[in-house]
């Protein structure tokens, strides 16, 4: 049984293709174990995070705008109505609304630093 018959089921040729030349089983365990070890590395530069992973529990880009433009926007209005409410309460025109929307621009940048995480390790100690 030579010829094509055995060359399509295998036959005896080793893996360089020459007839007889079959690795013995201490040569094939070898080559597993050194296959072993080397996959054993990839998988561990694999499982290795290469940089942070993404935080997808924080909002996205456009939804994190409309917050900080929100909160800018509230704080002056909330300023210039108390500075409003002011000036009539007191006719003292039009120094409360120019003081008190003042104020409202900025506790309005105060509250975007707190919104967007920046303004919010003042103070803090790591412990």
């Amino acid at each position: 049984m030579s010829g094509p018959e055995e060359a399509s089921r295998g036959g005896n040729r080793g893996p360089d293709g020459v007839e007889g030349s079959r690795p013995s089983e201490a040569e094939l365990s070898a080559r597993l174990e050194r296959l072993h070890a080397s996959l054993g590395q990839v998988r561990s530069k694999a499982e290795a995070p290469a940089e942070k992973p993404r935080d997808t529990s924080s909002p996205s880009g456009v939804a994190l705008a409309f917050r900080l433009g929100a909160e800018f926007v509230s704080g002056v209005l909330v300023g210039s109505l108390i500075g409003y409410g002011l000036d009539r309460l007191f006719s003292i025109a039009p120094w409360g609304m120019i003081v008190f929307t003042l104020v409202g621009f900025g506790a309005g940048v105060v509250n975007m630093l707190r919104a967007s995480g920046e303004g919010g390790s003042r103070g803090k100690t790591g412990s």
